[in-house]
């Protein structure tokens, strides 16, 4: 099969960050073939006016807590501390296998209609393998490129990373995904209680990528265990990596791991203040994820917009504290762009991924609204897609040279089937809960017996970063 798309921009995210004016991208199965001016194309290829439009790579989210979609906004006002109540101590468990392959199920389809053609699944819901086989089901019935990061909050990862069952789950379910990860925090604990799952990690071949940095639950004390005890790799991923020192950045940079950004969710819940400005200054390479749609939005054009605002905001304040002024700002356009893509596929170790260049894998998102005014003039594309394009100017997916998107449509997609999955998960938990608790869940009061910041049940470790020390 070939798809051609015609006369577009072309954002291309390679070496020389080339934007062709007027250019065609040629997709045959699987790969790019051929990006050119009027390229010649074979019989019976598929054409789309691109005209107006940009193209560029497929964006890749690398941590996103899918399994929680079918909540969508009910935590619109939590702090983190709410959500580690609801979601690590109290309501998380009450989750079933269909509940997660709900949740997973509309995310996905989430992910490719905002033109997200890889997601990471951070999925720390699976507290048997029938919620992990669930996962997976859901995943595999989209077209989408989808990595299971497999954890489960509600026991410790040295005991289920240890289990039979998971093993054999990794050997039945692994064709179905594009890889998996392990999903786990470390807590500081210096028994070091995670030990044991990195090196299951570790026999495995399988990256882990975990909540780093995040205030009061995990700091320096987890990155230094990882890192004395060489668990730290250039496939380890990061995630917020928001309150961490000079130091643990420097055993990142050192170790060549990259961190997973998720500004709305810093901004909002808590874990710290966004750190691009410091993982630009130490050299370590970027990711953009959405984190959880409890929350936010799960389309990467917020995640760029809010981490233009939130680096540059930081860069500011630092230059008025100095009684300067700042006069070329150090984060472009064009840095966020690249995390939404090419950065995302750096951190899944998938160089075939997040650039436009010919021999490489065909997923492609055109950026085009024939209806809105807000598609012209396209004078600066970098600029366009980070501050006026939105989820709903997405045009044509393309995901392995599939179109998965045409029209602005989702194609052969039963999103009756998704909504109704959906509406059974909130009944389930709405009557688990019970009504008033459900609706005061929307602003829960914290338990006075409750942990305020370090949510692992399979520790008492406290230190002086978390509150409780």
């Amino acid at each position: 099969m070939s798809v051609v798309l015609r006369n577009g921009t072309v954002l291309t995210i390679d070496d020389r960050s080339r934007v062709l004016t007027g250019h065609d991208v040629l997709v045959t199965d699987d790969r790019i073939a051929a990006i050119g001016e009027r390229l010649p194309v074979p019989d019976g290829t598929e054409e789309i006016d691109a005209t107006g439009g940009i193209v560029m790579p497929g964006m890749i989210d690398t941590h996103r807590h899918m399994w929680q979609t079918a909540m969508r906004g009910y935590g619109a006002d939590w702090t983190l501390t709410q959500y580690f109540v609801w979601y690590y101590l109290e309501h998380g468990r009450r989750f079933r296998p269909e509940d997660v392959y709900a949740g997973n199920l509309v995310a996905a389809l989430e992910a490719l209609d905002a033109g997200v053609t890889t997601t990471v699944d951070w999925s720390h819901g699976l507290r048997t393998v029938d919620h992990a086989d669930a996962a997976v089901d859901a995943l595999a019935a989209v077209p989408g490129r989808f990595v299971l990061a497999y954890g489960n909050i509600q026991d410790a990862p040295a005991t289920w990373t240890a289990a039979p069952e998971f093993r054999d789950f990794l050997t039945r379910r692994a064709g179905d995904l594009e890889r998996i990860q392990l999903a786990f925090d470390v807590t500081g604990d210096p028994a070091f209680p995670e030990k044991p799952a990195f090196e299951v990690a570790r026999e495995l071949g399988l990256p882990v990528s975990t909540h780093a940095g995040v205030w009061g639950a995990t700091n320096d004390d987890g990155i230094r265990l990882m890192h004395d005890h060489g668990f730290m790799t250039p496939e380890t991923v990061y995630v917020h990596a928001a309150t961490l020192s000079a130091d643990s950045y420097q055993r990142i940079a050192a170790t060549g791991g990259s961190v997973s950004v998720s500004t709305e969710s810093e901004q909002s819940a808590g874990q710290g203040y966004p750190p691009t400005w410091a993982l630009r200054k130490h050299g370590i390479p970027v990711s953009l994820s959405m984190d959880t749609s409890v929350w936010w939005s799960g389309d990467l054009f917020s995640a760029m917009r809010s981490t233009l605002g939130a680096d540059r905001s930081r860069e500011h304040l630092e230059a008025h504290a100095r009684t300067d002024t700042v006069t070329h700002a150090a984060l472009r356009a064009e840095h966020v762009v690249e995390w939404a893509t090419r950065g995302g596929a750096h951190a899944l170790g998938r160089d075939d991924l997040g650039r436009l260049e010919v021999g490489r894998k065909a997923d492609v998102v055109l950026i085009k609204n024939d209806h809105s005014p807000v598609m012209f003039p396209l004078l600066n594309p970098y600029g366009h897609v980070a501050f006026q394009a939105q989820r709903g100017d997405v045009h044509t997916v393309l995901v392995d040279g599939r179109i998965v998107k045409r029209d602005s449509r989702l194609v052969d997609v039963d999103l009756a089937a998704a909504q109704v999955a959906v509406e059974r998960t909130v009944e389930h938990l709405r009557a688990e809960i019970g009504e008033q608790a459900w609706v005061a869940g929307m602003n829960p009061e914290v338990p006075e017996t409750k942990l305020l910041d370090n949510p692992y049940t399979y520790t008492d470790y406290r230190s002086a970063g978390t509150h409780g020390g």
